[in-house]
């Protein structure tokens, strides 16, 4: 029997005797042996019938035995209101007594009755009493025993639920309070409360009293409404901070509770039931749960290894940035199942196998295979995963790296071969060298050709420009039978072969500066059909073939030329000087579907060239190569192998491509994709040798190199102008201000000294708006010229240059109307939307202003997540537009930070990802799925109320 529970019953005035099914004694309190007579030794397991017999055929025999079968049947409490049942004393002598009885059944661990409870009440005083006050027995026996069974039921109901209540309100698991009236006085507290306020003196008190910590954390105040409303209040996760000791410090908990009104029968409210559960714990479980994932994101993204964690069942969930940075993978792409993709085809089934069997048996994973980099390269990598298991043993997830170890394997390899003899490995090992060297050579040429070509391009070109100008005064100066008029000619065209190199290079390396415009292609190439004509010879017949209703393209009219020139002059070539040609111009338009793989292209209208001949084709060997610079199949001395990369380098420049599609014995056509312009066609105006002329007007040279400015001012005085020089924007800005009769400001663009002459030109512009400015410049990445392309409304002549040309540029920048911002053309209508768009790749940003700027915005440019929040720190803009995928922050955190700054922003988020969770979390965000075009960036704005000025947004 329960310990705590026999002494309960042991101290319990009552008689109280638990029988077995024998009905044999096997525990009675004192108050039964009291009544009984007898002793715990000698009652106890004896037979309660042989103790105290009855007449086995008497009324209180049958109600007794009857009471006790029922409750060994239906396992149901059973009471006798009165029981008449002689007791016989130790000695022997009976007594006729009365009784009250109740028997409870109680349940062994199989559910049946094991035990039978007695509690009995002796009713003799009680029985005799009324039995004596009127003379009827039988009248006093029916009214006690009626009377007995009421108050006894009674009690029983009533102590049976306040015992029932008081249990489940004190064992209660969730804290309960009651709190009474308007000042909310404690009347009752289980012991779950004590535990979460700690144990004080609460009975009594009003809770201001009582918890005066809760004060200032809003509890009291919520009480007072519950009070005063009548109507319930529920909270998940709040934080309270309670005092539990006098000493102790403050202490943080979370709860969930329920504030319910009490009401009494006529509705009003006389109190608060309090009702909620403690999960401190469970909070500060997720906190530092949280805490730990993002140690262990930071210190993954931060390890020189690839980092990676998989479910139970071996599905990839995360993998840290490293290992998209190194395979070149979009962000998200190799989680679930899709990791195997960058592994080596040869390596791939036994890496999966390993894997599977790891899963299986629950063992670390390790092995080796090769991932592809980002370059296309495979290298091999130790792999390895851990299982991490719960504190019973059962599988949670894998924790993965990826070690770089192809030095090691590589040199294993190579100490493997020394088994072959001295004589082979030598000869293999020269073998390896000079393919090594060639391999090297050649990635060395492809890469440091575009570094070479911009490092050098303004100086190189500088250099040109003094020898062409010196050498055009030197023809001026020399009568015409002279002969020394032949060595500068053959010293002048040597010039323009450099110059020509120099365009080219520039050109592969997609840092030629580029001047776009609207062009109608067809009217383009019409223009230059003499020329064509002359250069091709009179063996080929070209056929120009362009579409009726011909979109305008938005290129660079002289490079587009040079580029179909390139095309044509190959195509003949290939032909040997005989057959027919043909150019077909088109309107094309390219879904996101029609332009994977093409990462650099944006989905939208396009204008298509495309080159057509009847030559033996192209072998497909050779095919993959035709673009690389300085790949040529000519004989020595018959081209310099940057006819076909020059296209390639103009094409992604100006926002396109160029394919080439070749059948043996059939042809080679070669298609040009240009982007289609969002305005009309412009004019092309080509000038006329003989209607080239100078003028009288002032003119303020600004140039740094001494030679390429006397040269510079050499050329313009022969023209006629009137001419001033500066050797830096300090000085030039200087000179302006004391004489300000100046007609054109010709400035370089890269000069040394604190003001630069793009803050030169806009303070110039600024005081004199009528003074236009021709920028001159032999290198395409300066302020001027952005992403290879001069910005729009600035006059730009590029080094090096000719005397013609350099006239024509003069009259066409003293005849223009002058800009009146440098920055993006005109300046910003009042009205105008100011985005900042932020992407890394060069291409795709030059796209995405263009298309911006087309939509009737104003476009700030940036290419880094800092540099995006610095800027938002001080500037203003309307829109944030952003790439997720930056080289230093993410977009994601990047908008994070934002949205705490300018919670109204709205911001655009432009993702290869097939979705990205934060924008739902921030709000006022839309996603632009890449690549996209003009439509779908207007439908994105639209959708968070921006509307800028544009026929995009219309065509929504």
């Amino acid at each position: 029997m329960n310990h705590d529970f026999e002494k309960i019953l042991q101290a319990a005035p009552s008689p109280f005797v638990l029988l077995d099914h024998e009905l044999r004694v096997v525990w009675a309190n004192d108050a039964y042996l009291q009544v009984t007579d007898r002793q715990a030794d000698k009652l106890f397991g004896k037979i309660l019938t042989e103790e105290f017999p009855s007449d086995p055929d008497s009324e209180s025999g049958r109600m007794l035995r009857g009471s006790f079968e029922r409750v060994f049947r239906d396992g149901i409490a059973d009471h006798l209101p009165v029981i008449p049942y002689p007791i016989s004393d130790a000695d022997g002598k009976s007594e006729d007594r009365y009784w009250s009885a109740t028997h409870t059944p109680i349940l062994g661990a199989g559910g049946e009755v094991e035990f039978i409870l007695q509690h009995t009440q002796d009713i003799t005083d009680i029985y005799n009493a009324e039995a004596l006050s009127d003379g009827n027995s039988n009248l006093a026996q029916t009214d006690v025993l009626r009377r007995a069974h009421l108050v006894t039921r009674q009690n029983l109901e009533l102590d049976s639920g306040i015992s029932l209540f008081k249990m489940i309100f004190e064992q209660a698991p969730n804290f309960m309070v009651t709190l009474m009236g308007p000042n909310h006085v404690f009347r009752t507290a289980n012991a779950a409360y004590m535990k979460l306020v700690g144990q004080r003196d609460l009975i009594g008190k009003p809770l201001n009293e009582a918890l005066p910590e809760l004060r200032g954390q809003g509890f009291p105040e919520m009480l007072d409404e519950v009070y005063r409303s009548g109507k319930a209040v529920t909270q998940r996760g709040a934080e309270a901070w309670l005092q539990r000791s006098a000493e102790g410090p403050p202490e943080r908990a979370f709860v969930d509770f329920v504030f319910q009104p009490l009401d009494n029968v006529r509705g009003e409210t006389i109190g608060i039931m309090v009702q909620g559960h403690d999960v401190t714990a469970q909070k500060m479980a997720e906190m530092h749960l949280r805490e730990a994932e993002e140690r262990f994101r930071t210190m993954a993204h931060t390890m020189p290894v690839h980092v990676w964690t998989a479910t139970a069942d071996g599905h990839l969930d995360w993998i840290s940035e490293q290992l998209y940075a190194y395979s070149g993978a979009e962000k998200g792409s190799l989680v679930g199942d899709a990791w195997p993709t960058i592994i080596h085809p040869e390596d791939r089934a036994a890496s999966i196998a390993a894997w599977a069997d790891a899963i299986k048996s629950e063992t670390i994973y390790e092995t080796e295979f090769r991932l592809r980099r980002a370059d296309g390269a495979y290298c091999w990598h130790l792999v390895r995963a851990a299982p991490i298991m719960d504190a019973q043993g059962n599988l949670l997830r894998w924790v993965g790296t990826n070690s770089d170890i192809h030095e090691q394997k590589e040199m294993a390899r190579e100490l493997a071969n020394l088994n072959s003899t001295l004589e082979e490995r030598v000869e293999k090992r020269n073998r390896e060298l000079e393919e090594l060297h060639d391999r090297l050579a050649q990635s060395q040429r492809v890469e440091a050709v575009g570094n070479l070509a911009g490092g050098i391009a303004h100086d190189f070109n500088n250099l040109l420009q003094v020898m062409t100008g010196s050498l055009t005064m030197a023809t001026r100066e020399l009568p015409a039978e002279a002969p020394a008029r032949g060595r500068i000619d053959a010293a002048m065209r040597a010039v323009e072969r450099g110059a020509s190199l120099s365009s080219q290079l520039l050109a592969f390396s997609r840092r030629q500066p580029l001047q776009p415009r609207s062009i109608d292609l067809r009217d383009l190439l019409t223009d230059i059909d003499d020329i064509i004509r002359s250069a091709l010879g009179e063996g080929m017949a070209v056929e120009i073939d362009a579409a009726d209703t011909l979109w305008p393209a938005y290129v660079d009219a002289a490079s587009t030329q040079n580029a179909v020139l390139n095309l044509l002059i190959n195509a003949r070539d290939a032909m040997e000087g005989r057959g027919k040609l043909k150019i077909a111009i088109a309107n094309r338009h390219f879904g996101p579907k029609d332009l994977l793989g093409e990462p650099d292209m944006m989905a939208g209208d396009y204008v298509e060239v495309k080159v057509i001949d009847q030559g033996p084709g192209i072998p497909a060997e050779t095919l993959p190569k035709v673009f690389d610079p300085f790949f040529t199949t000519k004989p020595v001395g018959k081209g310099a192998g940057l006819g076909l990369s020059t296209v390639y380098g103009f094409a992604r420049q100006s926002g396109g491509r160029v394919t080439i599609n070749s059948r043996p014995d059939i042809g080679t056509s070669v298609v040009l994709l240009l982007p289609r312009a969002k305005s009309a066609a412009e004019p092309v105006q080509w000038h006329d040798p003989s209607d080239i002329a100078g003028g009288t007007e002032t003119v303020l040279l600004v140039e740094d190199d001494a030679e390429v400015r006397d040269a510079t001012a050499a050329l313009l005085s022969d023209l006629g102008y009137q001419v001033r020089t500066a050797e830096d924007p300090s000085a030039a800005l200087k000179t302006v201000r004391q004489e300000p009769k100046f007609d054109l400001l010709v400035s370089d663009v890269v000069m040394p000294g604190e003001l630069s002459s793009r803050d030169m030109a806009e303070t110039l512009q600024a005081e004199r708006p009528d003074l236009p400015i021709l920028f001159i410049s032999g290198y395409s990445r300066d302020s001027i010229v952005r992403d290879g392309k001069v910005d729009a409304g600035v006059q730009f002549l590029a080094k090096p240059f000719t005397k013609d040309a350099l006239a024509i540029k003069v009259r066409d920048a003293l005849t223009s109307v002058p800009a009146a911002a440098t920055a993006r053309g005109e300046e910003r209508p009042n009205n105008a939307c100011h985005v900042l768009l932020c992407e890394d790749d060069a291409l795709i940003r030059l796209d995405l202003a263009d298309i911006l700027q087309g939509m009737g915005t104003e476009v700030t440019e940036t290419a880094f997540g800092q540099e995006t929040l610095d800027k938002l720190e001080k500037e203003q803009f309307d829109v944030l537009l952003i790439d997720v995928g930056l080289p230093d922050i993410s977009g994601e955190e990047v908008a994070t930070r934002v949205r705490k700054q300018h919670p109204d922003m709205p911001i655009v988020f432009a993702t290869g990802q097939a979705e990205v969770p934060v924008a739902e979390t921030l709000g006022r965000c839309a996603v632009v799925q890449k690549p996209f075009g003009d439509r779908d960036l207007a439908r994105a704005f639209a959708s968070l109320g921006i509307l800028p000025q544009t026929e995009a947004a219309d065509a929504m």
